[in-house]
């Protein structure tokens, strides 16, 4: 795919994004990082429900590719994007727009792949004051985007933040243990105040 065309994917997939959340305002960050394009986060916040869903941006502009691989197929490989949906309205998770952009840049930084099931350790609070350091990716809300041949969809993860001792249990028992854990203990993962499940 030509420059062009990198630019219709984000314009594809922003325009997707606001069809299917149904905000067709979102604000919008920038985030930017040395030697990378820049990414945005989009937050969809119009809504009665205090639903506010945050959106990467920029992260499907390339194929992800596997680190081990020599030549990276400019066209062909899994493309991402990542959904984060907490409750409480706009104002709830100072800063989450700079962490989010973090992961969304780690398969240009550090070669990640992201995939459902991923768990993804920041080592810091995902916003200020969050016990959440960490984030288990799944399937979002949002359907796959098709994009032109021979290039894959975008597929929109959903990010769940973690504490460390769920992280710890992902990587004990794995992630639908975790997911098994929280709808037994009634949790919503959406829930930005609510505490780790007891495990």
């Amino acid at each position: 795919m030509s420059d062009s065309v990198f630019g219709s994917v984000i314009a594809r997939v922003r325009a997707h994004l606001i069809a299917e959340i149904g905000d067709e305002n979102p604000s919008s960050a920038s985030v930017t990082f040395l030697g990378l394009e820049s990414l945005d986060v989009l937050r969809f916040a119009d809504n009665p429900d205090g639903i506010v869903r945050y959106a990467t941006l920029g992260c499907s502009r390339h194929p992800m590719a596997d680190p081990n691989e020599l030549v990276a197929d400019p066209n062909r490989g899994p493309r991402a994007e990542l959904v984060l949906t907490l409750v409480g309205g706009a104002g709830i998770a100072s800063g989450v727009h700079k962490k989010l952009a973090v992961l969304a840049a780690s398969p240009a930084v550090e070669g990640v792949v992201l995939v459902d099931d991923a768990l993804l350790d920041l080592g810091e609070p995902l916003w200020v004051g969050a016990p959440f350091t960490a984030v288990l990716l799944g399937a979002s809300e949002v359907p796959d985007l098709p994009l032109p041949e021979p290039s894959d969809p975008v597929h929109f993860l959903s990010v769940v933040p973690i504490t460390g001792t769920e992280a710890a249990w992902v990587r004990l028992r794995g992630a639908d243990a975790l997911r098994e854990a929280w709808v037994e203990a009634g949790v919503d993962v959406r829930d930005p105040h609510r505490s780790a499940v007891t495990l």
